[in-house]
């Protein structure tokens, strides 16, 4: 994957190719499937795979109040794009110039001009430029004057509703990792920088890695089990994500348990896929019985990563 940050004079691999745009965040089994349609008109006209997205997103300009939480990094769309077997990924700073171009002059500044676009994989519901005002009408009647062919690529259903970003937060929102995950391309993944807590789950004998400075979403309180990202190496965990109201506090905190882990990780980015969700958080009536229920989650947190481990190691994304 070639991850290109400028539009000023793209290097040959990122020129002549198949493009689509979009924000791809979550890189969800919809996002799949254009980037499936994209790879194979790319390999038709014997050039790269682009995606074209935007940073930061379009709406942290123009709606500031209701920008969405992202769902993915740059880095981490990156890496799963690759994977569904895109080529490049060209990232253009979100500019107020930008956003006021017209759907025409977009078209021939970016797609024509800095691209060199011959081929285009959209949704049916595609919009662009200023305002919005360039549909997949106006971008089929565009392609067609340049030249460049168009390939409109039906929305993902599940369940009777479309597969969408938007859906993704509001399923991780409410603690429901499963139904997200069942709709993505890989299961969640939270990262975030480990720092110093209470050592209260040293003290009950399940030591934990607090994750902090996290840039996504973070998934509705609960229990889940996890894959934690360790030294290379995929490992089970069980996390805790919510207050703790057996001792009192409200706080919010993502805490990971590595079972038969004891290294240092301290001021380390650890990554954390999150598989299923193992249970709701409530107060216990003892430190015991807290104990218990903890080794507990332990042991089916354990269950739930050897299950999922299978599609955790394979290279094919799901539903791609």
């Amino acid at each position: 994957m070639n991850l290109i940050e400028h539009l000023d004079a793209l290097p040959a691999e990122a020129r002549g190719g198949a493009v689509t745009i979009g924000n791809f965040d979550g890189v969800h089994r919809g996002h799949a499937r254009i980037a499936s349609q994209l790879v194979a008109a790319a390999r038709t006209i014997g050039g790269p795979a682009i995606v074209f997205t935007f940073d930061p997103h379009p709406a942290q300009l123009l709606r500031p109040q209701s920008m969405p939480a992202k769902l993915t990094t740059l880095a981490r769309r990156a890496a799963l794009l690759a994977e569904l077997g895109v080529d490049v990924l060209v990232v253009c700073k979100t500019t107020a110039e930008m956003l006021q171009r017209s759907p025409d002059e977009f078209f021939h500044q970016v797609l024509v001009d800095a691209l060199a676009a011959r081929a285009m994989v959209e949704g049916p519901n595609f919009l662009f430029g200023r305002d919005r005002a360039g549909t997949i009408d106006t971008l089929a009647r565009l392609c067609h004057s340049a030249n460049m062919t168009l390939d409109v690529v039906p929305p993902l259903e599940d369940r009777g509703e479309i597969v969408s970003s938007s859906r993704v937060r509001h399923l991780l929102q409410g603690g429901d990792v499963d139904g997200a995950n069942r709709l993505l391309s890989r299961p969640y993944r939270v990262e975030g920088v480990v720092r110093s807590g209470a050592k209260r789950g040293r003290q009950l004998g399940f030591p934990t890695a607090n994750l902090h400075e996290i840039a996504t979403l973070i998934p509705g309180a609960g229990v889940y089990a996890g894959a934690a990202t360790v030294q290379g190496q995929l490992r089970a965990s069980a996390i805790h994500i919510g207050p703790n109201p057996t001792f009192s506090e409200p706080q919010l905190k993502v805490e990971v348990h590595l079972p038969e882990w004891s290294g240092d990780l301290y001021d380390s980015i650890l990554a954390v896929d999150i598989v299923s969700r193992l249970r709701d958080i409530h107060p216990f009536a003892s430190v015991a019985a807290l104990a218990a229920q903890l080794s507990h989650d332990v042991a089916e947190a354990r269950l739930r990563f050897e299950r999922a481990l299978p599609a955790l190691s394979s290279r094919s994304p799901h539903g791609a």
